[in-house]
């Protein structure tokens, strides 16, 4: 009988620390930018009555060693008031060779790393080199993940944070000096180098008179075709980069909203963010340009994550093994 290991939150992350998870995810999307993975899009059940759905996000890697995963997560936007994360799952990886199950990791602590990771990566690419000026609007699992995440890749010297509740936004600021909270989302954004956006809000949060030349910009919150939290103006003025093209045009609603709008046309996206990695899309090109990462979250990036765990807990002796 195979043995199946299991990842608690707890587990996921003490093993995927923020620094290693920058470097898988830039693995990750050059992978999917050169072709060598499966990322179909993914699948939203939506039940008359529930207050919240279930996303399945389905990938395959070849290669070496290669592998299938699937995580399954329910997204319910009202978590935080009940002191849950609002995506809860699990993330199951199979033997690609085999088909095996050989792993099952707690979806929300992946899901928390990989994407502050990603919009790292982003921010790596996109931001000007002096920026040091962060802000952040929210304060709930995301907020807490890329206040670790983007100073890892610019030397941030001050991040604004705001939130329709103070009290998480001060919890969040007992953890790093450089947190500062704020009483409104303009006094966080005016003048910030980079600005990121965690949010459940349906409508748009920030607005372009607001955001300063050069900044840049990750737009983290919405990850559905029915919410956003930009504006048209924002995405008009902005240089746009995502995740995934087809993603992107079936799922943004920061995008599909634009476009219905008229403020953007088809083909305003620059590129994809593994492009720019290997080099088939230009990032920045002025030190004015406003730069915008419309983060969706993508299945690759959770296998990825699930295989590294994966070999780590093996290696390290985490986790633990289950008759399956």
């Amino acid at each position: 009988m195979s043995k199946v290991l299991v990842l608690s939150e707890h587990d996921v992350e003490s093993l995927l620390t923020m620094r290693e998870c920058i470097d898988v995810m830039e693995r990750a999307l050059t992978s999917l930018a050169r072709g060598e993975v499966h990322n179909p899009l993914r699948s939203v059940i939506r039940a008359p009555g529930a207050s919240g759905f279930l996303g399945l996000m389905p990938a395959y890697r070849g290669g070496d060693e290669p592998h299938y995963a699937l995580k399954e997560v329910c997204v319910f936007p009202n978590n935080p008031a009940r002191g849950l994360d609002t995506h809860l799952g699990a993330v199951l990886l199979h033997s690609g060779d085999t088909g095996e199950l050989l792993l099952v990791a707690n979806a929300s602590a992946i899901t928390a790393i990989r994407t502050a990771a990603v919009s790292a990566v982003a921010t790596k690419l996109l931001a000007r080199d002096d920026a040091k000026t962060l802000a952040i609007i929210g304060a709930g699992v995301q907020a807490r993940t890329h206040v670790q995440s983007i100073p890892l890749v610019r030397h941030i010297e001050e991040i604004r944070i705001v939130s329709r509740t103070r009290e998480k936004a001060e919890a969040i600021a007992k953890r790093d000096e450089r947190v500062r909270v704020v009483d409104s989302i303009e006094e966080a954004v005016r003048g910030a180098d980079i600005i990121t956006t965690t949010t459940s809000s349906r409508e748009p949060v920030i607005k372009r008179e607001w955001i300063a030349d050069g900044a840049h910009i990750n737009a983290v919150g919405s990850s559905i075709a029915s919410t956003r939290e930009l504006d048209g103006a924002t995405l008009a003025a902005a240089s746009l980069f995502v995740d995934r093209r087809e993603s992107t045009v079936n799922e943004s609603g920061d995008y599909l909203f634009a476009l219905r709008e008229g403020a953007i046309a088809d083909g305003h996206i620059r590129g994809e963010i593994g492009e720019i990695l290997i080099g088939t899309a230009k990032g920045r090109t002025s030190e004015d340009e406003i730069t915008l990462f419309k983060s969706l979250g993508l299945a690759v990036e959770d296998l990825a994550s699930a295989a590294f765990l994966y070999e780590k807990a093996l290696a390290q002796g985490g986790g633990t093994a289950v008759e399956f």
